[in-house]
């Protein structure tokens, strides 16, 4: 008997996984549900018919193979439940013993590595690099904005290249003219949640690996990283990369990076947690640890240093777990934008944080970490806002808004 068959003969079966998306999809006719895995851990695309939605609906954790069958009433089979569930273990679909013990596997595996693979190519970019380079020339080519020459560092999306594409290009041609040697990325960390144990009390979650894209490598910044780490203890910071592994939040800036520098430079990529406590607290202890790490990201300050701040602005809507569709929401919200984004370029970071504040950021600004951060390690700096847009998904009654700000 497999170490999984006996599990589940034992007592509850466990929960499908809280992090998957399962999501009605069309295919040949045929109704299914496709299980989508932010994570990567499923070993491959899993869909179901979907005719087995009421099953799944079972497997919330607390019932026995047997109680599952009484509530059919016959319609399953013991067996044929007992199979169902090890088919959704074998793609690790439930919160099992062996999914935990695989998914710590990955994670230990790519923290071993020198390198880090591109997570999107192939799917949001071609894998083959005289296509991705004209993909990506295509799109800044959209800019009509002159390029600056001076410049300290960008706030900038990550959301998908086919809806960001306007904003990408105004805000990436502009830094065509500057040839920093340093680039530090500070960018929203949206997994980092996910690895609660590994991450208590680090904030700022740095790499040494090198990032790979399509026809080029950024090597990390190995002496900065080093001293990053040497206060790791009262700055919150850590080089333990595992919330790297899928993000995309620093890979979407680098791809434009890749298109508009040729020259060599090494990159500091830092994921920047989640700061709710700020709106509770915000003069305790959290600011304290925020304004430990600003002081060291200053030092990174001259002329041969650029900084990018990653991040999205508000998500509304149903999928989002809001009540109304986005579309209902959308003038409170854009006037919450632009009011976050003006604090922003003002560098006022004490308004900003009351302005968003205000409701505990109900608006879900994803990347109020990285851009506060980067604020307070540079008080005195000014910004320019350069263009906003709003993207509403219509069919699922949702919608994100995004924008970018010149340093």
């Amino acid at each position: 008997m497999s170490n999984s068959k006996s599990e589940f003969l034992k007592g509850s079966i466990p929960e499908i996984r809280r992090d998957l998306e399962i999501i009605p999809v069309q295919h040949n006719g045929k109704s299914l549900l496709y299980f989508h895995d932010s994570m990567g851990y499923m070993p491959g695309n899993f869909a179901l018919d979907a005719s087995v939605e009421p099953i799944l609906n079972l497997f919330n954790g607390s019932l026995s193979i047997n109680q599952m069958v009484s509530i059919v009433k016959g319609e399953v089979s013991f067996d044929d439940l007992l199979s169902f569930t090890q088919l959704l273990d074998e793609n690790h679909a439930l919160q099992s013993n062996s999914f935990r013990h695989s998914r710590d596997e990955i994670e230990k595996r790519f923290e071993k590595l020198d390198v880090r693979e591109p997570s999107l190519a192939g799917f949001s970019y071609s894998e083959n690099p005289a296509l991705f380079q004209e993909e990506i020339q295509s799109i800044l080519s959209l800019s009509t904005l002159e390029p600056v020459k001076n410049a300290k560092g960008l706030y900038a999306p990550h959301i998908d290249l086919k809806v960001g594409t306007s904003v990408y290009a105004e805000s990436f041609s502009l830094l065509k003219n500057l040839k920093p040697k340093r680039v530090v990325i500070l960018a929203t960390s949206h997994y980092s949640g996910f690895h609660n144990t590994v991450y208590k009390g680090s904030l700022f979650i740095g790499s040494k690996k090198t990032y790979r894209l399509p026809g080029r490598e950024f090597k990390a910044d190995f002496e900065v990283l080093n001293n990053l780490q040497t206060h790791a203890s009262d700055s919150g910071f850590t080089l333990k990369d595992r919330a790297h592994r899928v993000e995309h939040s620093i890979e979407m800036h680098l791809i434009f990076l890749s298109a508009i520098w040729k020259h060599d430079f090494k990159i500091v990529p830092i994921l920047v947690s989640g700061l709710d406590d700020l709106f509770y607290m915000p003069d305790g202890d959290l600011q304290h640890i925020i304004d430990q790490f600003s002081s060291q990201l200053n030092q990174l300050s001259d002329e041969d240093t650029f900084f990018l701040i990653s991040g999205d602005l508000s998500h509304v809507g149903r999928k989002f777990g809001d009540q109304k569709p986005a579309s209902k929401m959308r003038e409170r919200v854009e006037s919450f934008d632009q009011r976050f984004l003006e604090l922003s370029a003002d560098g006022n970071k004490s308004e900003l944080l009351a302005h968003i504040t205000e409701a505990y950021d109900e608006t879900r600004i994803c990347g109020f970490p990285p851009l506060y951060l980067f604020m307070n390690s540079f008080p005195e700096l000014k910004g320019e806002k350069i263009n906003y847009h709003w993207w509403d998904e219509h069919e699922r009654e949702s919608a994100v808004s995004f924008g970018s700000i010149l340093f």
